[in-house]
């Protein structure tokens, strides 16, 4: 089980490290954003893990009340200017993303763009980025060993592929919608009313 305790704690840490790493005058813009865009259309919108998290992100807003979608579902409705894509990609070069975030712009729609690399193809795009860090795919390690990486003084993490990024993004976004719920006045008790029934 080294293996795993060793990965337990490395995910921990690299949490911690995010989250006080977030830059907060762009999480204020994104939670002013947020709410001047409770009447308007919110889409959300990743590929993969990053995906799960722009889903997971997108039941909690429609849970506070926000009219939300998630990119690529057969009832997402036409995006209009003025409406808000929030964008999750790692490494900020996710073809679809970048392809749904074009558009959004395009239309007149505002996009957030939540990624490790700012100065990403995205980063560039995006009316506002969130920064939350972690290694994505496109920063793998050349030493594969774990071990080997510790004893050189390499610190990438143990996690594959592009998992803290993904980790650290839902721990950030999950907090995020407890802040939210604070500023709108929200319960969890309201939340859960508005939680799906038909499960």
């Amino acid at each position: 089980m080294k293996w795993l305790m060793a990965a337990a704690e490395e995910i921990v840490a690299c949490i911690k490290m995010s989250i006080e790493e977030l830059d907060m005058k762009s999480v204020e813009k994104l939670i002013k954003t947020l709410v001047e865009s409770k009447e308007k259309k919110i889409f959300t919108v990743g590929m993969g893990r990053s995906g799960f998290v722009a889903r997971a992100f997108a039941l909690r807003l429609m849970n506070l009340g926000f009219n939300v979608y998630f990119l690529g579902e057969t009832i997402t409705p036409a995006a209009e200017k003025g409406d808000l894509l929030i964008a999750i990609s790692g490494t900020g070069t996710t073809k679809m993303v970048l392809t749904a975030s074009t558009a959004a712009k395009d239309i007149g729609a505002k996009v957030i763009a939540i990624t490790s690399f700012p100065e990403s193809l995205l980063g560039k795009l995006a009316d506002l980025v969130v920064d939350v860090k972690g290694r994505t795919k496109a920063g793998t390690p050349k030493e594969k060993d774990y071990l080997t990486r510790q004893i050189m003084g390499v610190g990438e993490p143990l996690t594959p592929l592009g998992s803290i990024f993904e980790i650290n993004s839902m721990v950030f976004l999950d907090s995020l919608v407890v802040e939210l719920m604070h500023r709108l006045g929200s319960t969890e008790a309201d939340m859960k009313r508005r939680h799906a029934t038909l499960e």
